[in-house]
């Protein structure tokens, strides 16, 4: 009964979805193939590097989730080089990190949840298994799966405090969608627990860690790193921090804090790197505002090196990593104001002090991880943030000392990666089984 319901509110919803998606690629000259990708509709030359292979479809919604998967990608090629990857995602953003990713040998757009979209994309594809990136339910995707023969799992599934509670109230709905994968590979018992409450087969419950923390560790050698600063037009001898993932709000407390610890401390250069690219042009009219000389990254070709004082604002996606490996301090935004934090492991991956605000309530036992480790600090507010600042660049050993921690912490908590390959594996003979 549930599954006739949402058919018939999809139908309903068809005529605002699709005008809505048809907007988007006229007004963003994109072309039409990605539209009829959602639709089901893949373009057969796409196809030949994955057809008849036994593919691996794995399924990340959006930027974060895509950049979460990464570890998981790696091990999936190298435990299964004979078969073919195809990598699939919502968003334009998702996508345009996702195409950069070397593992994948397909990536495509996720279809709408339509039943016949749906089917016609998993009979194209033809995978030998599914896996679906936190908590992506998606209920006539994993049914069709589930009737073809191909197991589905979840992995880096989690169940934040927000959407509980929602999830909960309607238990009864999701259990049946549960029912159809195979493995939900959680991150935290907490995760677990309630994935259960919610209605997931218990014995199909495992905990597996946060594939974020098995980010490969960094750190720049010489040549590397003049070779990163040039691209960016850092000055030289600047110390530099980055404040990636910002949302609205945060940039005018970062700008303010930033012109404040450069009057008393010129040498320093502030890189600005919003959640959403979008926002660039917002950011931009607010540096105006306060005096500050900016950059925009897509306008920086051909630049002559930028001066101490000035921000770099960067509006293009996948490169917040470098960035990151080139900053001295670090703050991670969606944290001062009530988002629910982004991945503190990101900066400590590569070596790098991190700060962050009070609201974390998404990230809560990555922050509980690096406090522990002393390779951050969470501050309150934009005084603590900017007095946060000026001690740790003041202080190269206590820069230097909360870096190495994060490195620790990171080499310490990896492994995720293999836990899951460890519920993933013997899902291939069960599809093969259920294929025959």
């Amino acid at each position: 009964m549930f599954f006739v319901l949402y058919d018939i509110l999809l139908i309903l919803l068809a005529p605002a979805i699709i005008a809505h998606h048809v907007w988007r690629t006229v007004s963003r000259g994109r072309t039409f193939a990605g539209f009829a990708e959602r639709f089901g509709f893949i373009a057969p030359e796409s196809l030949v590097p994955v057809t008849g292979r036994g593919a691996i479809w794995v399924h990340a919604v959006s930027v974060g989730e895509t950049m979460a998967v990464k570890p998981l990608l790696r091990e999936l090629k190298r435990r299964f080089p004979e078969r073919p990857i195809v990598l699939s995602s919502v968003t334009e953003t998702g996508r345009s990190v996702a195409v950069a990713i070397p593992e994948p040998d397909l990536v495509v757009y996720f279809p709408f949840d339509f039943g016949f979209a749906a089917s016609r994309a998993l009979r194209l594809v033809s995978p030998k298994l599914v896996i679906v990136v936190e908590t992506e339910i998606w209920p006539n995707f994993l049914r069709y799966a589930r009737r073809m023969g191909i197991p589905a799992v979840m992995v880096n599934g989690r169940i934040s405090d927000r959407s509980f509670p929602r999830y909960l109230r309607f238990s009864r709905f999701f259990a049946p969608i549960l029912n159809n994968l195979s493995a939900l590979c959680m991150q935290s018992d907490e995760d677990a627990r309630r994935i259960v409450a919610i209605g997931a087969p218990a014995e199909r419950v495992f905990v597996t860690r946060n594939l974020k923390y098995d980010l490969p560790l960094r750190r720049l050698g010489p040549t590397e790193q003049e070779e990163l600063r040039n691209r960016y037009r850092l000055p030289a001898g600047a110390l530099v921090i980055t404040a990636g993932s910002t949302h609205s709000g945060e940039e005018e407390l970062v700008a303010e804090s930033y012109l404040r610890l450069f009057a008393e401390r010129p040498g320093l250069f502030l890189v600005l790197v919003p959640r959403h690219p979008e926002r660039a042009a917002e950011v931009g009219m607010l540096l105006e505002a306060k005096g500050i000389p900016f950059v925009r990254r897509s306008a920086l070709d051909g630049a002559q090196e930028l001066e101490a004082g000035s921000v770099l604002l960067v509006d293009t996606i996948g490169e917040l990593m470098n960035l990151y490996a080139l900053s001295d301090v670090v703050f991670v935004g969606g944290s001062l104001v009530p988002v629910g934090g982004h991945n503190l492991l990101e900066p400590s991956s590569v070596g790098v002090p991190v700060l962050f605000g009070p609201h974390m309530h998404n990230f809560r036992e990555i922050t509980t991880l690096v406090l522990a480790a002393g390779a951050g600090e969470q501050v309150e507010d934009r005084t603590g943030l900017e007095a946060a600042l000026r001690r740790l660049l003041e202080d190269e050993s206590a820069r230097r000392a909360m870096g190495e921690n994060g490195s620790r912490l990171m080499a310490e908590q990896g492994g995720a990666a293999a836990r899951h390959l460890e519920i993933i594996e013997p899902l291939f003979e069960r599809g093969s089984k259920a294929a025959r």
